[in-house]
């Protein structure tokens, strides 16, 4: 069944927390002992919810599924969402459980976190409903080792999607507990555009190096797209492999989200219908943008600007 009335371009369903970002940390955590960072920025957090907001200050529109706490948090979660254009009529709240945080520690190029899963891992596959997922073109999910309730049924929900005529997408994150057990075989006929970094590949693949990873799941994979930091991107498509380079950033303020914004580029260009190579570029311009600016978010204002940086700052044309 193919959408033919749909209110928004891709629904998101997704974790939803707060970020509390430390910098500039005067050494590494030491248990019994006590360490100063001279930075502190509270923000909008969750792969996401970082996705859903780029994606929609790239002209999109956007809708978000998700579930947070009554709490002081849900505010700041529905307010940064909100002045970033994404309807968060889907996104319930309950009393049982709170909003999720992570503490984030930047050194450098690198980072820790310390999640409180809260509300997210309590979002269920039923509690996505058919009029939800008709009323996009597109669903894409982020993810999916945070989020417990919806893993147990996504093969389901993602099948449910196709017969309803989306397109659809995943990144699947980093895995807390490190088992990476994703059932590959079933799961990946139903994703359009499957969205690992080159980490998380070889995780969830079991495999050494990104010719392994794809040679065990290209007979029902459709399109890989691997993340690959200063190294760019990787797009398995059509039986080939396709790498196109980073865009550099020589005056990083950290790299808080920018592998979700390298997925808001690109699917914003899937959707429209582009070649896919030129959605790895835009991915590439995306990720690169998203570090000139702390946070996943800050570095994004409006579609007009995103193309004025991508040409003043990296000299690429869009």
């Amino acid at each position: 069944m193919k959408n033919t009335m749909t209110a928004f371009d891709v629904l998101v369903i997704g974790e939803l927390n707060v970020d509390i970002i430390l910098d500039d940390i005067q050494g590494f955590p030491v248990i019994g002992k006590e360490i100063l960072a001279n930075e502190l920025n509270v923000t909008l957090g969750s792969s996401s919810a970082i996705f859903a907001s780029n994606l929609s200050t790239m002209g999109r529109c956007v809708a978000f599924a998700g579930l947070i706490g009554e709490d002081s948090f849900s505010q700041m979660v529905f307010d940064s969402l909100t002045q970033k254009k994404v309807d968060t009529g889907f996104i319930a709240k309950t009393t049982h459980y709170g909003t999720g945080l992570t503490i984030v520690m930047n050194y450098g190029m690198d980072r820790a976190n310390v999640t409180f899963p809260g509300a997210m891992e309590q979002l269920s596959e039923k509690d996505i409903t058919n009029s939800m997922l008709s009323s996009s073109k597109h669903m894409h999910l982020s993810s999916i080792f945070l989020q417990k309730g919806i893993r147990k049924e996504v093969v389901r929900l993602f099948e449910r999607a196709k017969r309803l005529g989306l397109t659809t997408s995943m990144d699947p994150q980093w895995d807390p507990e490190e088992n990476w057990d994703l059932d590959l075989d079933v799961l990946l006929p139903y994703i359009d555009i499957w969205m690992p970094n080159e980490v998380e590949f070889k995780k969830i693949t079991k495999s050494g190096s990104l010719s392994e990873g794809i040679e065990k799941i290209k007979q029902y994979a459709n399109h890989i797209v691997i993340k690959d930091g200063a190294r760019g991107a990787h797009l398995w498509t059509n039986g080939e492999l396709i790498t196109r380079p980073a865009f550099i950033n020589r005056d990083v303020a950290d790299c808080i989200g920018a592998g979700d914004s390298f997925d808001a580029g690109f699917i914003s260009e899937f959707i429209a219908g582009n070649d896919l190579v030129r959605c790895l570029e835009i991915g590439n311009i995306m990720g690169a943008i998203n570090t000139m600016e702390p946070g996943g978010t800050t570095a994004f204002k409006n579609a007009q600007q995103i193309k004025e940086l991508a040409r003043e700052k990296f000299q690429f044309t869009y």
